[in-house]
């Protein structure tokens, strides 16, 4: 874990500990409820809270679908054997990547700044320090849903806290939860969007990259199909959430375009 990596999942727990512990601090509908006994919302809360946290560190820490050598793969450990690397038809090709010199299945990047190509890469996200790719991306949007969830009660709760006053001695009283508020909303604004536009794309079966680099990528240039990947809204998502195993692209890619790339 490098030292860039550690600060920003720190920060991460930092920020979601200090908004969640600022609305019980507060004379919010989830203290008056704890004061009254009834505990079930803010422990339900709670472990909402816990919950998003400990996705926040599966997505973050998880290999997102890292492309193995041929060494890797021939010495393969019993976890990787369990997620069944596909095999590729013997008449198709794979290129080699520049970068790190591996066999690189179709759909694969190499990102720059983890030093690895990735399997079906979708992004690398600052936020989480690593990339998005086969394996990760479900329990990625499994993330973002229950962040969202936290953000729209974390804010319906702060804004019950706000009596508004026009006094400064209230600003002083309410300045932290004003400005939890503040960051909630904006959160949960980008929060919605990437939610709404990663399922969007899974819909489709395509990836962010893919999505903004079309013009630049040669297996999509050269097919006759807007989409070789789509195979309609159901199976894209059953696929997307339901499959256990890695999926060889080019299966799917040569068996929809007649002429290989």
């Amino acid at each position: 874990m490098g030292a860039g990596g550690l600060w920003v999942r720190a920060a991460h727990t930092a920020l979601s500990g200090a908004l969640a512990m600022g609305l019980f601090l507060h004379r919010t509908d989830l203290q008056k409820q704890e004061e009254r006994g009834e505990l079930l919302q803010p422990l339900t809360f709670v472990l909402l809270v816990l919950c998003s946290v400990l996705l926040y560190f599966k997505v973050s820490l998880m290999d997102p679908g890292f492309v193995k050598s041929e060494e890797e793969v021939k010495a393969g450990s019993s976890e990787e054997q369990t997620m069944v690397i596909p095999q590729v038809p013997s008449n198709v090709k794979m290129r080699r990547c520049g970068y790190c010199m591996v066999k690189q299945p179709m759909r694969a990047k190499h990102c720059q700044l983890c030093q690895h190509c990735v399997r079906r890469y979708d992004h690398h996200c600052p936020w989480i320090e690593n990339c998005v790719g086969e394996k990760n991306h479900p329990f990625f949007i499994a993330y973002l849903s229950v962040q969202l969830v936290v953000l729209l009660w974390g804010g319906h709760v702060a804004w019950s806290g706000l009596c508004f006053e026009q006094s400064w001695d209230w600003l002083q009283r309410n300045i932290f939860l004003l400005m939890s508020f503040l960051l909630i909303v904006i959160f949960t604004i980008v929060v919605l969007l990437l939610l709404i536009s990663h399922l969007y794309l899974i819909s489709c079966n395509t990836t962010t990259w893919e999505f903004m680099s079309h013009h630049r990528i040669s297996y999509l240039r050269h097919s006759e199909l807007e989409n070789p990947f789509d195979q309609g809204v159901i199976l894209n998502l059953w696929r997307f959430f339901c499959s256990r195993h890695l999926t060889a692209w080019e299966n799917i890619y040569f068996h929809r375009n007649n002429d290989p790339v």
